[in-house]
């Protein structure tokens, strides 16, 4: 049976299980239809081509929380009509889905996590129409709960993982991930936790590179409080790769996020570990879909990321800060980041990035809100001799004329200075566009 067919199957048997569960379930959904006009739709440094484009889109989201079937499935799909043919057409889709069915209450789950996203073919060239493509990683097993006394309970995961990419074929892998954890109960409020943690990875094409296992041992701990959560794991990782070399790290991850009052909060986050493109979009489950980190806002609301889409391991270390202060009228949300890619088996793509967002939303009417974005980032390719600084700065305009239909208006500068010959780009573009909402 094809990859497409399994996911088929899979995600509508979930489906099917959710629609039979006796709980509340919501279904949202909505079409949109924009106009969008670029002046340099190829982001090139040299002979900029004039570009207007036709963009339908439809969107939707699914919740649902019962006692036998849980799920959150955000999702986007739209059509790219390059007016002046200056490229081929494009259909593109987003998709952040966690779906968990309850076999044995507190003993037995299924658990399918599927995330589809817009990625580029290669970090190095500017995000043009013909350097995107689609990919998708899907996980699916079960987990087994169990307790030992009072204070001590356990769980036992085993994860298939199926990643894919429209045109990067050294993405395509297939892995086994098999875990084990034992939680501690300190008080209401504080949990500890012993993690082991086993993965199998191999891919579809042997000329990819290497298949390998990855071993990680690590203790948590976990604090809610009244206005502070504090997640930190620290421990120790093991990568062998198949008749290659066999290398360790430490692995250490702390989060904290404070509420600092009723309308603001602070998150700071850092990690130092191993990772790959496919847990890196995995990861994106804990954000919008398809929101990466120094990504403008898409009129169209569809990012393209900035994975490095291939089968290649690195060791990560990350460091960033969240504020956010949401208020009746106004919106505040400031996020610098630091980010540290080395990569052990090519250096090619070894990267440094420092940089951050800024975005503000202000209500000027009841139902018209005026947002401001911007975005920078230094990014050093350290194997290439290469830095690329890309800025991205603009305003949105969004009317919610009634209950359901609404219309923006979007103006983005997108800028990247770079010291390797025709690798700069300068463009401007602007989106009219109206959207129903159920």
């Amino acid at each position: 049976m094809s990859t497409h067919r399994t996911r088929t199957c899979v995600l509508g048997s979930m489906l099917a299980i959710g629609a039979t569960s006796a709980s509340a379930a919501q279904f949202d959904y909505g079409w949109r239809v924009g106009v969008g006009h670029s002046d340099n739709i190829g982001l090139t440094e040299t002979d900029p081509i004039s570009q207007n484009m036709l963009i339908p889109g439809f969107d939707f989201s699914y919740q649902q929380e019962g006692s036998t079937f849980q799920a959150d499935v955000v999702g986007n799909v739209e059509y790219r009509d390059y007016l002046a043919h200056a490229f081929d057409n494009q259909t593109l889709a987003q998709l952040a889905g966690q779906m968990n069915w309850t076999m044995l209450p507190e003993r037995l789950d299924f658990t399918l996590r599927d995330v589809a996203s817009v990625q580029p073919l290669s970090t190095f060239s500017s995000n043009a129409p013909d350097n995107q493509q689609q990919t998708n990683v899907l996980t699916v097993g079960p987990t087994l709960r169990f307790r030992l006394n009072p204070t001590v309970r356990g769980q036992a995961e085993l994860r298939y993982i199926d990643s894919r990419a429209s045109k990067t074929n050294e993405f395509d892998s297939s892995r086994g991930l098999l875990a084990l954890r034992l939680f501690k109960d300190l008080s209401p409020t504080a949990t500890l936790s012993a993690n082991a943690e086993t993965e199998r990875v191999t891919f579809d094409h042997a000329d990819t590179g290497p298949a390998y296992n990855r071993t990680q041992l690590f203790a948590s701990s976990a604090s809610r409080l009244s206005q502070i959560d504090i997640n930190a794991s620290l421990g120790w990782s093991r990568l062998s790769f198949d008749q290659a070399q066999t290398i360790n790290t430490p692995l250490a991850r702390l989060s904290v996020a404070w509420r600092m009052t009723p309308n603001s909060t602070l998150l700071l986050r850092g990690a130092r570990q191993y990772g790959d493109a496919a847990e890196d979009l995995i990861n994106q489950l804990d954000q919008n879909p398809g929101e990466s980190a120094l990504a403008p806002p898409a009129p169209s609301n569809i990012n393209t990321g900035a994975t490095v889409i291939s089968s290649q391991v690195y060791t990560e270390r990350r460091y960033e800060a969240v504020y956010a202060y949401v208020g009746t009228r106004w919106n505040l949300r400031v996020a610098p980041l630091y980010r540290d890619f080395d990569y052990i088996n090519d250096p090619t793509d070894s990267q440094r990035g420092r940089g951050g967002t800024l975005g503000l939303d202000y209500r000027l009417r009841p139902r018209t809100v005026l947002s401001l974005f911007g975005n920078v980032e230094s990014m050093e390719y350290r194997a290439v001799a290469r830095t690329d600084r890309t800025t991205n700065f603009g305003l949105i305009l969004n009317t919610q004329r009634t209950e359901h239909w609404s219309w923006s208006a979007s103006f983005t500068r997108r800028l990247r200075h770079s010291d390797t010959v025709g690798a700069s780009y300068h463009a401007n573009e602007i989106y009219l566009g109206v959207a129903y909402r159920r």
